[in-house]
C-alpha cells in the first residue's frame, strides 16, 4: 500500500512551534487508500510480551499503559490539590419551573481561598427519591450559556476571541445567555429532558481551569506557551522545561472534572458514586483521560473527540499527530512530537489502550461523520481493538458487528460502545439520549 507523502515543511513547522511562531497546519489525509499499514498493540499483553493470565493482572497493566499516556503524550497527573474547599453561595429550591434545584459552588484548591478558583453550577431533580447519580462536563463558553437564568453570572475568565459567540476582548458575553437551550445550536443542554430522566447535571467552564489559546493568537501574551499554562497551573511546581512529560492542558481540565466529582461527594443530594463524566470535543479528550485516570467514573461519554482522543493515530486520516502537535502544542507533552511524523512506524501506542484503560467501567464513544477531520471509522475501530479487554474482565463487550451506519445503536453493548451521527459537530439531543440510555443499563437503572 502506498504510504501518504508528508512535505518537508512538517519539519519547519514543528521547529517555527518550539519559537512560538503560527507555522502552516501540516497535510492532512482523506484518501482511505492511502492510509499506510500498521499494527496495534494488544492491550491484553504487557509491554514485555508477557500475556495476561486472569482478571486479577488486569489493574497492573492499566497502571503500565496510563504511564505510556502519562510520559509520552499527555504529560503526568496534575498532584492532588492541597484542599478542596467549597462554598455554596447560591441556591434555589424551585429552578426552571420548579423541577430542579440549582446551587452555585465556588471551589478553591487552598484552605485559606487564595489562588485560582473554580465556579460550578449543580442543577438536581427536585422531585428525586434520594440521591441522584450526576453527569458532569465542562462547558466552553460560561455557565450562563447552559440555561437562561439571570442569577448566572457571565463567565469572566480569558477567552479566545469569537465574534460568532459574541466573545470580544477576550471576555464571554451577556448575549450568550441560555444559549445551550437553543434548538437550533448545534451544541444544547436539554436541561428538562435530563432533569426528568432522573439526572443532575454539574458543569463548570474550562476557561477558568486554564485558558485555551488558538495557534494562530498573534499576542504574544497570549500565545499557547506560557498562557496556557496559567490558571490551576499556578498551584503546582514551575514547570521544569527540561523535562519531556510536564502536565498538560488536557490534564488540567481531566484533573478539574475529577475535582467536581470531589464536591459531587460532599453533596447528599448527590450520587457520585453513580457518576457520569461527558465533554464534546477537546472536552470530549479531557473527560476520556479523566476517567482512564480516576476510577471513581462509573459511566465515560466522550463525545466527537477527533484526533488526540478515541481514533487510532497509527491510522493516518483527518487530524494526526503531526496537526496535533502544531495546532496543539499545550494539549500534548514535548514527548509527542517525536511522533509527529510516520506515526504508523514510530508510535509504540495507541488510542485503543487509552479507551481500555477505563475498563471494567463503562464507556460509549460517540462519532461524528459529517467531517473527515474527525475520523470517527477511527474511533470505531479503536473500540474494536479495545472491546477484547471488557469481556476478558467478564463485562460483556461490544456488539461484534460491522461499522454501523449513522444513528444506529447495534455496535452499543452493555458495558462498552459506539454510536455516530450526521449533522454539525457539537453535543445534540441524539446524544444525550444515547448517553442516558447508556447510563441507565450501566447504573443498574432499568
Amino acid at each position: 500500500m502506498k504510504k501518504p507523502y508528508i512535505p518537508t515543511m512538517l519539519a519547519a513547522a514543528l521547529a517555527a512551534v518550539q519559537l512560538s511562531a503560527a507555522p502552516v497546519r501540516p497535510p492532512v489525509n482523506y484518501d482511505e487508500s492511502k492510509i499506510p499499514p500498521y499494527t496495534l498493540e494488544d492491550p491484553l499483553e504487557f509491554v514485555d510480551g508477557t500475556k495476561l493470565k486472569s482478571p486479577a493482572d488486569w489493574p497492573r497493566r492499566r497502571a503500565e499503559i496510563l504511564g505510556i499516556f502519562a510520559r509520552e503524550m499527555y504529560g503526568q497527573p496534575p498532584p492532588a490539590p492541597e484542599a478542596v474547599v467549597t462554598e455554596v453561595w447560591d441556591v434555589k429550591e424551585n429552578a426552571l419551573a420548579g423541577y430542579c434545584i440549582r446551587k452555585q459552588v465556588r471551589m478553591w484548591f487552598r484552605k485559606d481561598k487564595s489562588g485560582p478558583c473554580i465556579n460550578w453550577i449543580a442543577f438536581i431533580p427536585r422531585y428525586a427519591k434520594g440521591p441522584s447519580p450526576v453527569i458532569l462536563f465542562l462547558n466552553y463558553r460560561g455557565n450562563h450559556e447552559l440555561v437562561p437564568d439571570a442569577d448566572i453570572p457571565v463567565q469572566q475568565a480569558w477567552a479566545q476571541n469569537d465574534r460568532r459567540r459574541h466573545i470580544t476582548e477576550n471576555r464571554a458575553s451577556e448575549k450568550t445567555r441560555g444559549a445551550m437551550c437553543d434548538p437550533n445550536c448545534a451544541s444544547i443542554l436539554p436541561i428538562g429532558m435530563l432533569l426528568a430522566r432522573g439526572y443532575a447535571v454539574m458543569s463548570a467552564c474550562y476557561c477558568e481551569v486554564s485558558p485555551d489559546p488558538d495557534w494562530t493568537e498573534k499576542d504574544p501574551a497570549h500565545q499557547q506557551d506560557p498562557f496556557a499554562y496559567t490558571g490551576v497551573f499556578d498551584l503546582w511546581p514551575k514547570r521544569d522545561e527540561s523535562r519531556t512529560d510536564n502536565t498538560t492542558a488536557l490534564g488540567a481540565w481531566a484533573w478539574a472534572l475529577s475535582r467536581g466529582l470531589d464536591y459531587a461527594e460532599t453533596d447528599p443530594l448527590l450520587d457520585a458514586k453513580r457518576s457520569v463524566v461527558t465533554g464534546c470535543s477537546r472536552l470530549g479528550k479531557a473527560a476520556l483521560l479523566a476517567a482512564a485516570r480516576d476510577e471513581r467514573f462509573a459511566v465515560c461519554v466522550p463525545n466527537q473527540t477527533g484526533g488526540g482522543g478515541a481514533p487510532l493515530a497509527k491510522r493516518y486520516y483527518g487530524e494526526n499527530t503531526a496537526t496535533e502537535n502544531v495546532m496543539f502544542t499545550h494539549w500534548y507533552c514535548k514527548a509527542y512530537r517525536k511522533y509527529a511524523e510516520r506515526p504508523w512506524e514510530t508510535l509504540t501506542f495507541d488510542q485503543h489502550l487509552l479507551l481500555a484503560s477505563v475498563a471494567p467501567r463503562a464507556l460509549l464513544i460517540q462519532g461524528f461523520d459529517s467531517s473527515k477531520w474527525m475520523h470517527t471509522k477511527g474511533e470505531y475501530l479503536a473500540c474494536r481493538a479495545a472491546a477484547p479487554v471488557w469481556k476478558f474482565l467478564g463485562r460483556g463487550t461490544m456488539p461484534d458487528v460491522p461499522y454501523p451506519d449513522n444513528y444506529s445503536t447495534a455496535a452499543i453493548g452493555e458495558s462498552f460502545g459506539y454510536v455516530r451521527r450526521s449533522e454539525e459537530h457539537g453535543i445534540a439531543a441524539h446524544d444525550w439520549m444515547w448517553m442516558m440510555d447508556f447510563a441507565d443499563r450501566a447504573l443498574g437503572r432499568r
